[in-house]
């Protein structure tokens, strides 16, 4: 990856449907070279997915997990990544082993997600943080 690589990987995690011509004019290229860089980066796995961000009223929240010490962290995290509600799964330093990025419904529905997490043996503590208010960077 290079500099122009990075730059179109920024226009597009502001807004994944930026058209190639916008993105050609803000970095400098033509809209062919951005097609073809960001084609390169889908089939290199850089791109992993395009997503959407909705308002629709629904409740998100982040689920902290501690797990115990001699778990697999990447294979129960892959496990969570495949819950419907679960946007992201992070693995991270500190406190916490795993945080999952959550979109559900309602409360309840992130109460339901705590729950199955708590139901995996592995998990040791939880902590949840809803999150009130998002900007795009």
């Amino acid at each position: 990856m290079d500099d122009l690589d990075r730059n179109i990987l920024n226009i597009l995690r502001r807004d994944a449907r930026t058209p190639y011509t916008e993105i050609a004019e803000e970095v400098g290229t033509s809209e062919g070279t951005v097609r073809n860089r960001v084609e390169r980066m889908n089939d290199d796995d850089v791109i992993e997915r395009f997503t959407v961000t909705t308002r629709t009223g629904n409740v998100k929240a982040m689920i902290e997990i501690g797990v115990a010490v001699d778990v697999d962290t990447a294979s129960i995290a892959e496990r969570m990544a495949e819950w419907a509600e679960v946007d992201f799964v992070w693995q991270v330093s500190g406190e916490q082993d795993i945080v999952l990025v959550v979109d559900a419904a309602d409360t309840r529905g992130v109460n339901e997600l705590i729950t199955q997490a708590r139901e995996q043996e592995e998990v040791v503590s939880t902590k949840t943080r809803l999150i009130l208010d998002e900007k795009l960077g």
